[in-house]
């Protein structure tokens, strides 16, 4: 019986093509929308993710200045001798990185190119995940020490300076920097785009060579402060704001005069910040879904009145009134869950080529489709169970009547 419901419901959606599509449009519309805004959340939420563990795993932060100051006002910097005294007093700490840098014009290969020139320790590299091609090399310890003349460099700088193919490495090439050159002695393994720009736009110069022949200066910009794997961040953050209060001779009631951001937290925090608004868009085009299920109840109540005669002869001879009322309601249901069908195929293509635009990751979901799709049913049923009860309720004689 319900196999013959279903036929028949599905041979009058079927002589109606034009209206049937235009009936489920609203669907169509509530479900692609859906899909693609979380899809297209999720993508961003990975992508955001994916920037920030490229800075560094498990990675501290220290700049002077407080947040909201841009360290500014006369803020005294740090120096390599803080870094050592994180290194050995606070217990936690896998590796700390002192970093300066300038935003400098270098010139090699007959071209010129404004970077970023960093200069800190080999930990550096280990710090902040960043591998070297295979060819090349980091720093030795002689190097560091005596402030050596080499450097490497990033994927962009290489990239505009010896040439736009990889076979162009520009190793063993000469790189002027200010008024010295320095030999490139490695090519960074690339990693795109940043929270802070282009990662592969960078010349790293052992700490020593920038503080002598860049910046004269002995300060550094920051402190980058890895903890070791299981580690506790807050009593570690704790113990390291303490250490730098006394090292800067800070008085009790003084401010601090330097931030620590913690990545992992800045994470986390983005990624919920992502996810209420993922959800805020979805629940947004979720409205369209339910316009989708007015649209459908109007034209189901319609099709009842057209029907009149159709349902009151089935009625007078033995159908009963549940089996109408089945037959208008899976007729309803067919509807909307086609439209949720269509919907999903449409958000499918439409994520996908979303996210290659916005360069983010396509982050399928396949809880959101499962779920769009049962919903779309769902308002089927909700929304034409109203016709579908007029429909059952009627009188046959009065139904016979009709013109």
């Amino acid at each position: 019986m319900l196999y013959s419901v279903f036929m028949l419901a599905l041979r009058s959606v079927q002589r109606n093509m034009l209206r049937s599509f235009l009936t489920i449009l609203g669907i169509v519309i509530g479900v692609s929308a859906v899909i693609t805004m979380v899809t297209l959340g999720n993508g961003a939420t990975e992508s955001i993710n994916n920037q920030i563990t490229s800075l560094g795993t498990n990675l501290l932060m220290v700049m002077p200045g407080q947040r909201n100051s841009g360290g500014g006002g006369g803020v005294p910097r740090f120096t390599q001798a803080d870094a050592l005294s994180v290194q050995s007093q606070i217990g936690g700490v896998a590796a700390v990185a002192p970093q300066g840098r300038a935003t400098l014009s270098v010139v090699g290969n007959g071209r010129n190119w404004i970077t970023s020139v960093t200069g800190s320790t080999n930990d550096w590299f280990d710090v902040g995940n960043w591998k070297v091609v295979p060819g090349g090399r980091i720093f030795t310890p002689d190097e560091q020490r005596a402030g050596a003349a080499v450097c490497l460099i990033g994927e962009t700088v290489r990239r505009e300076i010896f040439g736009g193919t990889l076979g162009q490495t520009g190793l063993g090439e000469m790189l002027r920097i200010k008024q010295f050159s320095c030999v490139v002695i490695g090519v960074l393994v690339a990693k795109g785009q940043g929270g802070m720009g282009d990662q592969d736009d960078t010349v790293v110069l052992p700490l020593e060579t920038l503080q002598r022949r860049v910046t004269g200066s002995r300060h550094v910009d920051m402190l980058m402060v890895s903890m070791k794997d299981g580690a506790d961040s807050k009593p570690l953050k704790a113990a390291l704001t303490q250490l730098l209060r006394e090292r800067r001779k800070l008085a009790e009631g003084d401010n601090d005069n330097f931030t620590i951001f913690d990545t992992q937290q800045l994470a986390e925090t983005l990624a919920s910040t992502m996810g209420v608004l993922t959800s805020l868009l979805g629940a947004v085009a979720a409205v369209s879904l339910l316009v989708g299920g007015i649209g459908i109840m109007n034209i189901m109540l319609v099709s009842v009145t057209e029907r009149t005669r159709e349902i009151g002869l089935r009625l007078a001879i033995g159908a009963l009134e549940r089996e109408v009322l089945l037959q208008f309601l899976i007729e309803s249901v067919v509807l909307s869950a086609l439209g949720g069908l269509v919907g999903i195929a449409i958000a499918t293509v439409a994520s996908y080529l979303i996210a290659r635009v916005m360069d983010v990751p396509y982050a399928f979901d396949p809880m959101i489709n499962v779920l769009s799709f049962i919903f779309s049913a769902a308002i089927g049923m909700v929304f034409g169970y109203f016709p579908a009860r007029r429909a059952a309720r009627m009188d046959p004689i009065e139904a016979l009547r009709h013109e």
